[in-house]
């Protein structure tokens, strides 16, 4: 199985399905789409293809049970982030175990481990062997920037009446579990002031030395957020500015200056509290000044995402990460936002585990070979045990 799970895994590398909603122009994830409801089709797994938008498809799989057992969702997305800086990014390489290449790691390995354990699953079925509940795996577009892969196979899972009874989303984790990670929060401030002769600045308001202000007060909340009891597994939040922008031309008052702000949250905080720091913010950019005055605008905000480390979908899934490696499964938080929010927020009990690789979003991206075909393993040992009558 190993030589053909390697394979599988090159020919996903080789697909070109850079997010288009991140580089203009990408080609999306069509074509992996495709490929990947090809191999389903070949092998008598059922399948349903998503696209409620034109051109960023999901495909959602399906191995049925016999009936009146736990269902489960595997999940893995489709589409990866853009190609700076390599040389040859759709030309799978093999090296010492490792195979590089983009999206090996970020997450076409975790596509061809969930297909592969989907294909053991239907042959056991057909030998007498089927499970009682359902296994799905939800192959997903857009989740390096909007998630909507993820947002419609769950609202078409509302809509068909299934119920998911638990969830694993295959991000890579180096095989470790995933039982928390953080949310976000991106958000636009824009500072008014007043137009003036340079000559004259008294007669003007500056936004930019506004804006200087807001950001020194920035500062200032991200080293207090830091101060805070931290997160077991998460440590604590932050906030910081990602872009910025401002004036119009040399010899003119700036009357106007941009920031985006990025707020990484920890389970217990959301929109509200990072409005409300926003606002705070504000005021002292402002200190009291009627010429000055500033937009706010919310681009985006992702929930934190927390499981219980006792829950039954993890405590299956570290039973079957120590039975296949030996050693005790190894319970962590992740930095970054992940679909598995979703899942969570939908109510359905969700844990993280993937495979080992390094170079996430850079130019030498690679996965460990063997901790696809662990992971495989993995999968369909908690199908096993999962998928069963409770």
């Amino acid at each position: 199985m190993a030589s053909d799970l390697l394979a599988l895994v090159g020919s996903f590398v080789a697909i070109d399905s850079v997010n288009p909603a991140l580089v203009p122009g990408a080609p999306g994830e069509t074509a992996f789409a495709r490929s990947v409801q090809a191999w389903c089709e070949a092998r008598a797994i059922e399948t349903t293809w998503l696209e409620a938008t034109p051109g960023r498809p999901s495909v959602l799989a399906r191995v049925p049970g016999t009936g009146g057992g736990r269902s489960l969702m595997f999940n893995a997305h489709l589409d990866t982030v853009g190609t700076a800086g390599m040389t040859a990014p759709y030309d799978p390489r093999l090296e010492g175990g490792r195979l590089h290449g983009r999206g090996s790691m970020d997450m076409k390995g975790s596509v061809a481990a969930c297909l592969v354990a989907l294909e053991r699953l239907r042959s056991e079925a057909r030998s007498g062997g089927a499970l009682a509940g359902d296994v799905l795996f939800a192959a997903v577009a857009d989740e390096e920037h909007a998630s909507i892969g993820t947002r419609e196979v769950l609202e078409h899972v509302r809509s068909d009446g299934a119920a998911i009874d638990a969830a694993v989303v295959t991000e890579p984790s180096d095989l470790e579990l995933h039982v928390a990670h953080r949310g976000f929060a991106i958000v636009e401030v824009v500072v008014h002031g007043l137009a003036s002769h340079t000559s004259q600045p008294d007669r003007g308001a500056n936004a930019v030395r506004a804006m200087g202000r807001l950001l020194g007060a920035v500062e200032r909340l991200d080293a207090s957020l830091r101060v805070l009891p931290s997160h077991a597994l998460l440590g604590h939040g932050s906030m910081q500015p990602i872009l910025l922008d401002g004036g119009r031309e040399l010899f003119t008052t700036p009357d106007r200056c941009r920031v985006m702000l990025e707020r990484r949250t920890l389970p217990g905080e959301g929109q509200r509290d990072v409005l409300r720091e926003v606002d705070e913010v504000i005021a002292l950019a402002i200190d009291g000044d009627a010429r000055l005055s500033a937009d706010v605008t919310l681009e985006a905000i992702r929930e934190p995402f927390e499981v219980e480390s006792d829950a039954p979908i993890v405590r299956r899934v570290a039973q079957a990460v120590a039975h296949r490696t030996g050693a005790a499964a190894v319970l962590a938080g992740a930095p970054y936002w992940m679909d598995a929010a979703l899942y969570a927020a939908a109510g359905i009990p969700t844990v993280v585990c993937g495979p080992i690789g390094g170079g996430i979003h850079a130019a030498d991206e690679w996965v460990d070979v063997t901790s696809i075909e662990t992971l495989t393993h993995v999968l369909v040992d908690v199908a096993r045990g999962w998928c069963v009558a409770p």
